[in-house]
């Protein structure tokens, strides 16, 4: 067997998952469709996040079943699901576990024993992130971009897949903490979670006041996720599309030569690098999804808004003129 010979039949393995992984995204759309009325964007955005092994911060007022979508996703996805709510009095233990003094009966004697905390799960939903200090905010840190705890000098390794998706509200802004920049740079997208449009209102409540029950049936498992993982990273790039967006997140940057002239005094801060990675992931990602095995550069423009709407700081003189950070990345790629 010629050593060209393996990676033949994993490009043929390759190509024959992409079908199958388009018909599974419908058919994931459809069970979450079951409970979840509407949202096929923000639903397909976080499945792109999800393949991509990033996180997700999801914006929207109160109301808006943000805490059922992602726990409906987890069930489509037949992973293991754990809500932590924050508030002010979380500490960091109540999140990566504590460690308990034992008495053992057949020694006698007392032993640390560590009892894992919620974070030790696939999807962990970190609901109303910003309610908690930053002290708490950052024991998501290490789980997050390392994927694994550290409690009395012992590291515990995270069970994979995992992910983090966060819900933040808004326009409730007392008794909050805003996300430092650090851990806002961990998420890969950052999401609003818009009003239904008046039918799919009406559909809500005609399905909500009723004692009908959904079963969900599981579409994928934590297997086939990571499989599909390493998909997206095998997945080619042309050059053109990497140097797009390495040029785009370029544009956001105040101090370089690259940021149109009117802007420079419109951003405060622009994107880092993890800004260029993520948008190649999520382009990579959104194109296997279509069954298509190589992204474009519209699927960087895709996923331009959610990438960065985080990672723009606008200064006061947008603020005064209304102008948003979502304004200025459309602009950006209207003009790229």
């Amino acid at each position: 067997m010629t050593a060209s010979t393996p990676r033949n039949d994993n490009a043929t393995g390759d190509i024959a998952k992409l079908e199958q992984l388009r018909i599974s995204r419908d058919r994931i759309r459809t069970e979450i469709g079951k409970v979840i009325i509407g949202q096929e964007e923000l639903i397909d955005q976080m499945l792109i996040a999800i393949l991509s092994q990033g996180h997700c911060l999801l914006v929207g007022v109160p109301g808006l079943a943000k805490t059922l979508l992602i726990s409906t996703l987890a069930a489509a996805l037949d992973l293991k699901f754990n809500r932590i709510q924050f508030t002010p009095d979380l500490m960091p233990s109540d999140i990566t576990g504590t460690e308990v003094i034992e008495d053992d009966i057949s020694t006698g004697r007392k032993s640390f024993h560590f009892y894992k905390g919620p974070v030790f799960s696939n999807i962990v939903l970190a609901d109303e992130i910003n309610r908690t200090p930053p002290k708490t905010q950052s024991a998501l840190l290490q789980a997050m971009q390392e994927y694994e705890v550290t409690a009395a000098g012992t590291t515990y390794p995270l069970e994979m897949p995992f992910f983090v998706l966060a819900t933040q509200n808004p326009i409730e802004q007392e008794g909050t903490y805003p996300l430092p920049e650090a851990q806002l740079d961990r998420f890969m997208f950052n999401l609003w979670v818009d009003y239904p449009s008046l039918a799919e209102e009406v559909d809500i409540v005609k399905r909500t006041t009723t004692l009908a029950q959904v079963n969900i049936e599981p579409i994928f498992n934590a297997a086939d996720i990571i499989e599909l993982q390493q998909l997206v990273r095998r997945s080619p790039v042309a050059d053109n599309v990497i140097q797009y967006a390495v040029a785009l997140v370029a544009r956001t940057r105040p101090g370089g030569d690259q940021v149109p002239v009117d802007l420079k005094n419109r951003i405060s801060w622009g994107a880092g690098p993890r800004a260029s990675q993520y948008l190649i992931l999520g382009a990579r990602t959104r194109a296997l999804l279509d069954g298509r095995p190589t992204p474009d550069i519209d699927d960087v423009r895709a996923v331009a808004v959610p990438v960065l709407r985080h990672r723009i700081i606008t200064s006061f003189n947008a603020e005064a003129e209304g102008m948003s950070s979502v304004d200025i990345i459309k602009r950006l790629v209207a003009e790229a």
